[in-house]
């Protein structure tokens, strides 16, 4: 289990605890977290689960994999180091304390 921190355009933080096995999208969904829309399910075919890591954690998370990095061409505002597709990011316990930001919206 991890608790990831999301944080909404708004500021308006939601902190969860996220079973170890699932994403991080997966987590939002199932907590209600609004502004992680992930139209795909997670099948890395879409952006709207597109959020800005924070800067302590970037270098912390696996790398992005070309499908990714493919796929926030098509985001909102991604910005070259920090943006991550939440579907591609398992949670494991080293993810504990996790912090990310959705960005104004997703497309």
């Amino acid at each position: 289990m991890a608790k990831i921190t999301y944080v909404e355009f708004s500021g308006t933080e939601h902190v969860v605890d996220v079973p170890t096995g699932l994403t991080v999208m997966e987590g939002a969904r199932d907590n209600g977290i609004p502004g992680i829309e992930a139209d795909c399910g997670g099948a890395c075919a879409c952006s709207t689960c597109h959020v800005y890591v924070a800067p302590d954690w970037v270098d912390r998370l696996p790398a992005k994999d070309p499908m990714e990095e493919d796929m926030l061409d098509f985001a909102y505002q991604p910005d070259p180091v920090r943006s991550r597709l939440t579907c591609q990011i398992k949670v494991t316990d080293a993810l504990d304390g996790l912090v990310v930001q959705m960005p104004e919206k997703q497309i």
